[in-house]
């Protein structure tokens, strides 16, 4: 009896959870392999997670650089415009350098106030940050997001009242630009991962659900048969029972 009550007790157990390894009992091995596979399921989710940081990280980094480069674009326009030395006094020039120095406080303000999580992403400081983005050690890849500075940009020293050459913002833009061409080469790379680990965890997760999730059909009718086998069972050791007594009271 206690046999029975045990054995409709583990079929219950796995319709009522949807769980078919109940114990190390059901099966030590898949059970296992089911844990070490939940283990790969939640390391990619993670690492789902930690790429979808780094693309907002690489965003902020993206926008920023953007902000510089309209303030580029100004210095540009008057570099050439105080390059017109045979209408401009030396007091217009004056005038237009003080534009072009808000416009470096400018940037040199974005340079070294972008920030992503307290991390500062364009003053040069952060040119290797790691993104875990598998599911396993050493699976991940670094992020770069250039520097900005006036004295990376070669511009902190531009000045229209003296000498200088429109080709200085020139370079200076051209660097700004490769800094975002790289930017956006490394949220593709993250676009891909991201990709990747979604459908394999999908793939995991339903392997998992194969070996763990209770197939309701077969539990059912297992459990049926069970019952019936037990009541068959049952009525059989009653009957000898009875035989038993009987023969008992005749002698």
């Amino acid at each position: 009896m206690s046999s029975i009550s045990s054995m409709g007790n583990r079929y219950y157990s796995q319709i009522t959870s949807g769980n078919k390894l109940q114990s190390a009992a059901d099966g030590a091995a898949q059970m296992n392999i089911v844990q070490r596979e939940k283990g790969q399921v939640n390391g990619y989710d993670m690492g789902t997670r930690n790429a979808w940081d780094g693309r907002s990280l690489l965003d902020v980094a993206d926008g920023a650089y953007q902000g510089i480069t309209e303030s580029l674009q100004r210095m540009r326009e008057l570099a050439v415009q105080a390059s017109n030395s045979a209408v401009l006094s030396d007091s217009d020039r004056r005038m237009i350098q003080d534009e072009v120095d808000q416009l470096k406080r400018g940037i040199s303000d974005i340079a070294n106030n972008t920030e992503f999580n307290t991390k500062k992403l364009l003053d040069g400081s952060s040119s290797d940050l790691y993104l875990q983005t598998g599911a396993n050690a050493g699976q991940g890849q670094t992020v770069d997001t250039g520097n900005a500075t006036l004295q990376a940009l070669g511009i902190a020293d531009f000045d229209v009242t003296g000498k200088f050459d429109i080709r200085t913002i020139d370079d200076a833009l051209s660097k700004v630009s490769s800094n975002r061409s790289k930017i956006g080469a490394q949220s593709n790379s993250l676009d891909h991962t991201i990709g990747y680990n979604t459908h394999t965890s999908y793939n995991l997760t339903r392997t998992v659900s194969q070996m763990e999730d209770t197939d309701f059909a077969k539990a059912v009718t297992d459990l049926n048969k069970k019952q019936l086998m037990d009541t068959v069972k049952f009525m059989m050791q009653r009957k000898q029972q009875e035989e038993q007594q009987r023969r008992n009271w005749f002698f």
